[in-house]
């Protein structure tokens, strides 16, 4: 099955519609609270304060995540996404009359942190649920087409705030101006969860089995088995694993392009031109993930999905010395096309891994496990970062460290006698 016959799968697009249609009012939103946070007039960015955002919105989720694991493997994952984005839209209105009054503090940070473990129960059941509505021989095609679209539309999603916002901000306060994006962002929200309704009740799982009281407890229950299922199936743990530290490294470099386009390659004093510059190297890196895309089913074909993985971490590894050798705008266009590309190939090969690999018992509380994971790459990379990186954000030794722990996943957790090509 190919890309043209996946989109038109009627059960397959349904579940596209709910995803893409979430992850593109993502970037909205995205957009509008990086515009208001980082990209104020009075305020200066710094990567310790990014780097603190990504903590505080990801951390949260991670000590929830197993009581979301257990969740999606009790109730109907389309009754979930249906009352998540209802929530989630909701939410994002009190966001907005924070924001349209300047408030900052601990009472927008609890409100922006409802919405984004919201986002992260939301993807953990797509992909729980979509083995459910695709064969498992198109299931890597179906991670590219889902994924990268999802990341995509996320990316242009986020350029289209941006653009909204430049229309707008001549006319009125620039907090108005990020209010209103997050009302649009509200919107987009209803319409992701209007969209599940086109789903049937059990059509992302769970598979019947014997009900259980979900609670804390249990999650933690859960979450161990979810390990030692992982520590029978070694390789999709190694996969996880693989996806989280690029993820993490894929933070560090973004937290050095913000720097450099918020201080450096554009004016301090000129916050527009330093969101309209890192909004370009975000749509550049989205072509990289989009083009990727096409990539890895062709890459899986030829080699593999094992062997692809760590061909993928070998070409991740070179990008970031693209940027340590030279801190200009293209080195910067080129670092990011580059990882994206090759990162987006390490994401939807280890996806399809892991969901042949884990039977729909498990499924939900094994992405759990990947989202903790991923989500403590995240963070981590972020605060290291943050840690080498000066104001400017001109540095080789952040690249340095990316490339080298890249190459070290390739070369030792993915090492052929460990991760065998099967």
């Amino acid at each position: 099955m190919d890309f043209i016959a996946l989109l038109k799968h009627p059960r397959f697009s349904r579940l596209l519609a709910v995803r893409w249609s979430g992850q593109a009012t993502d970037g909205v939103f995205q957009s509008a609270l990086a515009s208001f946070i980082l990209f104020s007039p009075e305020r200066q960015a710094n990567a310790l304060n990014a780097a603190l955002g990504f903590a505080v919105v990801l951390l949260p989720y991670s000590i929830v995540g197993p009581l979301i694991g257990t969740v999606l493997d009790r109730i109907s994952r389309q009754r979930a996404l249906f009352f998540s984005n209802l929530l989630r839209s909701a939410n994002l209105i009190i966001v907005s009359i924070f924001i349209f009054r300047g408030t900052t503090g601990i009472a927008l940070t609890i409100v922006v942190l409802i919405a984004f473990g919201i986002n992260r129960l939301i993807l953990a059941a797509l992909s729980a649920g979509l083995p459910l509505l695709v064969e498992s021989e198109p299931l890597i095609i179906a991670n590219a087409i889902a994924v990268t679209g999802g990341s995509l539309l996320a990316v242009i999603g986020g350029g289209i705030g941006v653009g909204v916002r430049s229309l707008v901000n001549s006319s009125t306060v620039a907090n108005h101006a990020d209010a209103l994006l997050i009302l649009i962002a509200s919107a987009g929200y209803l319409m992701s969860a209007l969209l599940t309704l086109r789903l049937k009740k059990l059509e992302l799982g769970p598979v019947k089995h014997k009900k259980e009281v979900s609670s804390l407890s249990q999650g933690l229950t859960d979450m161990r088995e979810g390990f030692k299922f992982l520590a029978i199936h070694s390789d999709a743990a190694r996969g996880i694993l693989t996806t989280a530290v690029h993820r993490g490294g894929l933070t560090a470099l973004t937290l050095t392009a913000l720097l450099l386009e918020r201080n450096t390659f554009n004016s301090p004093n000129n916050p527009e031109a330093g969101l309209a510059g890192f909004g370009i190297v975000l749509t550049i890196a989205g072509v990289g993930l989009f083009s990727g895309a096409f990539l890895a089913p062709a890459g899986v074909a030829r080699f593999g999905r094992h062997r692809w993985i760590r061909y993928s971490m070998f070409a991740s590894a070179s990008a970031p010395l693209i940027l340590a050798v030279s801190q200009t705008q293209l080195a910067l266009a080129l670092t990011a096309f580059l990882t994206a590309f090759f990162g987006q190939n390490v994401k939807v090969t280890n996806d399809a891994l892991v969901q042949s690999k884990i039977d729909d018992y498990f499924r939900g509380r094994v992405f759990a496990v990947y989202d903790v994971l991923v989500n403590g790459a995240i963070v981590s990379g972020g605060l290291i970062a943050a840690a080498l990186l000066p104001p400017s954000g001109i540095s080789a030794t952040v690249p340095l460290c990316v490339s080298s722990t890249y190459l070290l996943v390739a070369t030792q957790l993915l090492r052929p006698s460990v991760f065998p090509p099967v």
